[in-house]
């Protein structure tokens, strides 16, 4: 037999605004309903559910210790009902459930984080989706709409897509304190080459050629995402290029050093935030489109 509900959420929610107003008094006026009616309602969900909830200390009423625990879980309980409402007429305006953000590897994601923040007590209930992407994965996102929102790095948009310039991502080669090159006072390429590189793997289901820096060195360590790089490269094994906001704070404390390169000491990746498909952009994903471009000081002008 399929459960059937002892209790209902008016009841529920009438327990609350007697509770919240002091007495059943002050919430008969807070919900323009009839003291006795108020009563009538809590009294039978006690009965219902065969525990007491509330009692009676001359005009003000107090819960009990079972109806503590029960009302802060009604709360949870109406609050998703809300939740639940809100995000059925958000949808019927046309509001994403879903907001699908791809965002490349070498982005500082400081600014995102500060745009979701902002965005999410305007968000009417969507979920977000973040999806870290590199190199030609993120050209793969673009091409296959797979994000409403993708923070991509400028050379690798495809042709035919224009996205609005955000920041600039800096790269810069680095190495553990205890690698035998942190020594070094200066270091050419060729030098360079004959040493491990650990490289970030593209996330693309078929990764192709493209601009995927430099990739000279004979012996090559790849993993998924620059955390696991840092965490070999802090051992002593094998160089890496890095966003700097990543490892700015491990090599003021020593742990990793910044390779003295005598060419190329760092790459630039211009980051830009587009929308794959425009025509299909929600509400939601345009507030949040917004919110981003703000954060960076742009007015938001069109993608």
């Amino acid at each position: 037999m399929p459960y059937r509900p002892k209790s209902t959420l008016e009841q529920w929610r009438i327990l609350q605004a007697v509770v919240d107003a002091g007495g059943y008094s002050q919430a008969a006026d807070l919900l323009n309903k009839s003291q006795s009616s108020l009563n009538h309602a809590v009294a039978k969900l006690q009965n219902q559910l065969g525990v007491e909830l509330l009692q009676v200390i001359g005009r003000k009423a107090f819960l009990t210790e079972a109806g503590d625990v029960m009302l802060r879980r009604s709360r949870i309980l109406t609050q998703q009902i809300e939740d639940l409402e809100l995000l059925a007429a958000s949808i019927d305006m046309g509001w994403e459930p879903e907001i699908r953000i791809a965002v490349e590897l070498v982005y500082p994601k400081e600014f995102l984080y500060q745009a979701l923040a902002q965005f999410h007590p305007l968000s009417r209930g969507s979920r977000i989706q973040i999806i870290d992407t590199v190199i030609t994965g993120t050209t793969e996102v673009i091409l296959e709409g797979k994000a409403d929102l993708v923070i991509a790095a400028t050379g690798v948009i495809p042709r035919g897509y224009l996205g609005e310039p955000i920041c600039v991502a800096h790269l810069i080669p680095v190495i553990g304190a205890a690698h035998a090159l942190a020594q070094h006072k200066q270091l050419d390429l060729d030098e360079l080459s004959q040493h491990l590189q650990i490289v970030i793997r593209d996330t693309a289901s078929k990764p192709m050629e493209g601009p995927g820096g430099w990739l000279k060195a004979e012996q090559r360590w790849t993993v998924s995402n620059f955390y696991e790089a840092i965490e070999i490269i802090k051992s002593g094994i094998g160089f890496c290029w890095l966003p700097e906001h990543l490892v700015k704070n491990l090599i003021a404390e020593g742990v990793l050093r910044r390779l003295p390169l005598t060419q190329s000491s760092e790459r630039l990746a211009p980051m830009s935030l587009l929308t794959p498909k425009e025509e299909k952009l929600g509400p939601g994903s345009r507030q949040l489109r917004q919110l981003i471009l703000a954060i960076h000081g742009k007015t938001g002008s069109p993608l």
